[in-house]
């Protein structure tokens, strides 16, 4: 019985790879490669969640992008799910907007109060009683802190923020 294999020549194999003008190929592969670090190192840049503290709304290892011009013109608001950077773009949290600057933040019994008036969270899904100090915010300085208020207040990172160390929204 003879088998039959069936051999691709060369230059098609070359034609289906580089294209029928390879330096049409080449260019329209260093525009896209262009293209793409411009937009994933200064316009989006991609990051991975790890961490409870902002469950239900983003779990641990999963994938998002920070828009990184979303506070160009304009200035971040309450609610936002910020990326916030710690050591290079890369080492972010992920918290949400609560304290807007020259506010006055603080926890009572587990509710957020903003210049003495609760805070409706309807994101927040379990609560802790956690009670801090009365924070008053600078006028570059905002106040965030994860979705996931049933973790112990020590197991969270929260707080006053400069506006300098915000990155980005996120997107995802």
């Amino acid at each position: 019985m003879a088998s039959y294999t069936a051999a691709v020549p060369l230059s098609l194999t070359r034609r289906i790879i580089f294209g029928r003008d390879p330096r049409r190929t080449a260019v329209r592969v260093i525009a896209l490669a262009g293209v793409a670090f411009i937009t994933f190192t200064w316009l989006l840049t991609p990051i991975r969640t790890q961490g409870d503290s902002m469950l239900p709304t983003y779990r641990s290892d999963t994938f998002n992008l920070v828009n990184r011009l979303s506070y160009a013109v304009g200035r971040p608001s309450r609610g936002d799910i910020v990326a916030i950077r710690l050591a290079g773009p890369s080492v972010v949290y992920v918290k949400r907007i609560v304290g807007l600057p020259g506010e006055r933040v603080t926890f009572v019994k587990g509710v957020l109060h903003v210049n003495g008036t609760p805070l409706d969270e309807p994101y927040v899904r379990h609560r802790r009683a956690w009670d801090t100090p009365e924070l008053t915010l600078s006028p570059q300085e905002y106040y965030v802190v994860g979705d996931n208020r049933g973790m112990p207040a020590g197991g969270h990172s929260f707080g006053a923020v400069d506006r300098g160390r915000i990155l980005g929204k996120v997107l995802f």
